[in-house]
Protein backbone atom coordinates (compact mmCIF):
# COMPACT_ATOMS: atom_id res chain seq x y z
CA UNK A 1 0.00 0.00 0.00
CA UNK A 2 1.01 3.59 -0.91
CA UNK A 3 2.26 6.09 2.05
CA UNK A 4 -0.67 8.48 2.74
CA UNK A 5 -0.24 11.96 2.17
CA UNK A 6 -0.65 14.65 5.43
CA UNK A 7 -3.79 16.37 5.00
CA UNK A 8 -2.10 19.64 4.93
CA UNK A 9 -5.31 21.79 5.46
CA UNK A 10 -6.42 20.37 9.25
CA UNK A 11 -2.11 20.09 9.44
CA UNK A 12 -2.24 24.09 9.99
CA UNK A 13 -5.17 23.68 12.58
CA UNK A 14 -4.27 20.86 14.77
CA UNK A 15 -0.71 19.99 16.85
CA UNK A 16 0.21 16.45 18.61
CA UNK A 17 1.75 16.75 21.42
CA UNK A 18 4.77 14.90 23.00
CA UNK A 19 2.62 11.94 24.46
CA UNK A 20 0.68 11.80 21.20
CA UNK A 21 -2.89 13.58 22.34
CA UNK A 22 -4.05 16.03 19.77
CA UNK A 23 -4.65 19.54 20.38
CA UNK A 24 -6.86 22.60 18.81
CA UNK A 25 -7.61 26.20 18.82
CA UNK A 26 -11.30 27.04 20.23
CA UNK A 27 -13.72 28.08 18.18
CA UNK A 28 -15.73 31.70 18.11
CA UNK A 29 -13.10 33.40 18.83
CA UNK A 30 -13.03 35.37 15.18
CA UNK A 31 -15.48 38.33 15.40
CA UNK A 32 -18.40 39.73 17.03
CA UNK A 33 -16.34 39.41 20.60
CA UNK A 34 -17.83 42.70 22.45
CA UNK A 35 -21.26 40.39 22.44
CA UNK A 36 -19.35 37.56 24.59
CA UNK A 37 -18.28 37.46 28.06
CA UNK A 38 -15.19 38.53 29.35
CA UNK A 39 -14.83 34.55 31.09
CA UNK A 40 -15.41 33.55 27.91
CA UNK A 41 -13.14 35.51 25.36
CA UNK A 42 -10.44 34.43 27.79
CA UNK A 43 -11.08 30.85 26.62
CA UNK A 44 -10.44 31.37 23.24
CA UNK A 45 -6.81 32.16 24.01
CA UNK A 46 -6.33 28.76 25.42
CA UNK A 47 -6.30 25.49 23.46
CA UNK A 48 -7.92 22.13 24.40
CA UNK A 49 -7.66 18.52 23.30
CA UNK A 50 -9.73 16.59 20.60
CA UNK A 51 -11.05 13.51 22.40
CA UNK A 52 -12.56 10.05 21.66
CA UNK A 53 -12.56 8.49 17.87
CA UNK A 54 -12.46 11.92 15.94
CA UNK A 55 -8.80 11.89 17.51
CA UNK A 56 -7.80 9.01 16.17
CA UNK A 57 -9.33 9.78 12.61
CA UNK A 58 -7.19 13.14 12.79
CA UNK A 59 -4.08 11.32 13.36
CA UNK A 60 -4.96 8.75 10.94
CA UNK A 61 -5.34 12.14 8.06
CA UNK A 62 -1.66 13.49 9.29
CA UNK A 63 -0.31 9.86 8.90
CA UNK A 64 0.75 9.80 12.42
Amino acid sequence: MPKLKTHKGLAKRVKITGTGKVKRKRCGGGHLLSDKSAKRRRRFGSTTLVKGVRAKKIRVLLGQ
